[in-house]
């Protein structure tokens, strides 16, 4: 009989599963995905891009490439983050193949089973399942509207047993909450950081998406700040702008860790994509990303509005949610006696799908509450869809 590693053999199926394989369904309107609508794609760009590569270029597309990535996308990022105030000159830069590998690279170099990861409660996904991959052991703190509560941050970060060796945030337009922190927020969990023997990993996917210049100070990256109190891995993705199937982030991070994250990814899948890595760096160096945001935080801003006025017009009292500022999510809380997956069940009777609560509480049990993605959905679809959800909801109260 074959035995399988400890850490597969703590890989589980789960009812959410199962659930979601019913919300397949072409009928259903989905709220699920978080992830871009396809009509928004910078397809047109991407075609005149390729089309007027030099041959040598678009061969070299086609050819591996370094393990960091392909050297001109890496300058061209670097000067992107730069513009955000980050220290591109004192870190070093890898190209990752999504964001979600930049999160592996660093739980890979770091957590040994049964070490403690800090997280925020409600958290992404596919974090959680990276940190259950190296059998860490997860320690949520959870979230108000202005960021990860700090007195039970405190009381995680002085708990010796074992000492948390990553804190994990996503701050900008968080997924699942849908909140960005505030300055004052950020401020003060730096100054909370300083003298403690932990990394902190700064997951930033969301941050330009959002609808009110304005905003776009709370999105500053708390690695702009220096002298870091604690070594800051930065990492941000190009599947929420350009396209999901691009499958491109990267991770901004201290030599020292830099130098283990290319070894490890060496081993992972030696480089991300060179093709897609020509494609992008053009899109950077012919200045076409600007323009392009622009129109994504116009469509979201309306997709989001939509999905407000619908939930305020037709959610029963008692159910709360939160106003993103950016992104792509709205985190809807339930009564504390009631179950968001009776919701899910009397929902894709309906008509609707969603995702719910503990598929994004590190320890899968927090389940009066749910998230709504108004990204992917079509527009004529938002105000049906929760209408759906809110009848079922309005059922299940009586």
């Amino acid at each position: 009989m074959i035995k399988f590693s400890q850490s597969a053999e703590a890989m589980r199926s789960s009812a959410i599963r199962e659930l979601m394989k019913l919300a397949s369904a072409p009928n259903l309107i989905t709220f699920t995905g978080g992830m871009p609508n396809n009509e928004l794609f910078p397809t047109e760009e991407i075609d005149e891009i390729y089309q007027n590569l030099p041959l040598d270029v678009k061969r070299t597309g086609f050819q591996y490439g370094p393990t960091p990535g392909y050297p001109p996308l890496r300058e061209s990022l670097k000067e992107f983050l730069r513009q955000k105030g980050l220290p591109v000159d004192r870190n070093e830069l890898i190209i990752t193949t999504g964001s979600l590998q930049a999160i592996n690279l660093v739980a890979k170099i770091f957590i040994d089973p049964g070490d403690r990861v800090i997280t925020e409660n409600p958290a992404f996904i596919g974090a959680i399942s990276v940190f259950n991959s190296y059998m860490g052991q997860l320690d949520p703190v959870d979230v108000d509207e202005e960021g990860i509560i700090l007195p039970d941050l405190e009381k995680a970060l002085d708990n010796k047993s074992p000492a948390a060796k990553i804190l994990y945030l996503t701050p900008y337009f968080h997924n699942p909450a849908g909140i960005v922190y505030s300055q004052k927020r950020k401020s003060e969990l730096l100054d909370m950081l300083k003298g403690k023997n932990i990394i902190l990993l700064e997951d930033d996917a969301y941050g330009e998406l959002y609808f009110d210049k304005k905003d776009s100070e709370l999105t500053t990256p708390m690695k702009t700040i220096q002298e870091e109190p604690v070594p800051i891995c930065y990492t941000t993705s190009l599947s929420k702008y350009v396209g999901p199937g691009l499958r491109l982030g990267c991770l901004l991070a201290p030599p020292d860790i830099y130098e283990k994250c290319e070894l490890a990814k060496q081993s992972m899948d030696a480089c991300s994509s060179t093709f897609t890595q020509v494609l992008v760096h053009e899109f950077l160096a012919q200045n076409k990303m600007s323009g392009y945001l622009e129109k994504l935080r116009n469509e979201y801003l309306q997709r989001s509005q939509i999905m407000l006025t619908a939930l305020q017009e037709n959610m029963p009292e008692k159910v709360t949610w939160t106003k993103p500022r950016g992104g792509f999510y709205i985190w809807v809380q339930l009564p504390e006696n009631m179950d968001a997956t009776d919701l899910l069940k009397k929902s894709i009777a309906g008509g609707a799908v969603f995702v719910i609560g503990k598929t994004f509480d590190p320890l899968g049990k927090k389940n009066n509450c749910f998230r709504l993605a108004f990204s992917h959905t079509p527009k004529e679809k938002i105000e049906e869809g929760v209408k759906i959800i809110a009848n079922a909801l309005k059922e299940l109260m009586i």
